[in-house]
């Protein structure tokens, strides 16, 4: 079983936004997700990027490359960590994936592909 599950990948024109959840899955308890969580990607023929962390106390971090344009949160109702990406770029493109640090889970991926 994958511990955790991302969703709202997608194909969308540079300029545009999406908005990737992570959620745990089947019997993870919600809350494991309120821990140090990460957005990673990875791209055709790289290594897995650390794109965006956030601790248990809300504290974010950002690689240099998306500050100002992405945006990691959670969301309580859904019980989600969420990352908001806008004005993407053709180099935004990988597969995304979700980490918690404490157990090293990660997720399947979702892909997303900046293209016109």
């Amino acid at each position: 079983q994958v511990p955790l599950v991302e969703s709202g990948g997608g194909l969308v024109q540079p300029g545009g936004s999406l908005r990737l959840s992570c959620a745990a899955s089947g019997t993870i308890l919600s809350r494991n997700l309120m821990d140090f969580m990460g957005w990673y990607r990875q791209a055709p023929g790289k290594q897995r990027e650390l794109v965006a962390t956030i601790r248990s106390s809300g504290t974010t971090s950002y690689v240099d490359s998306v500050k100002g344009r992405f945006t990691i949160s959670r969301d309580n109702a859904k019980n989600t960590v969420d990352l908001q990406m806008n004005s993407l770029k053709l180099e935004d493109t990988a597969v995304y994936y979700c980490h918690r640090e404490a157990s090293n889970w990660w997720g399947q991926g979702t892909q997303v592909t900046v293209s016109s």
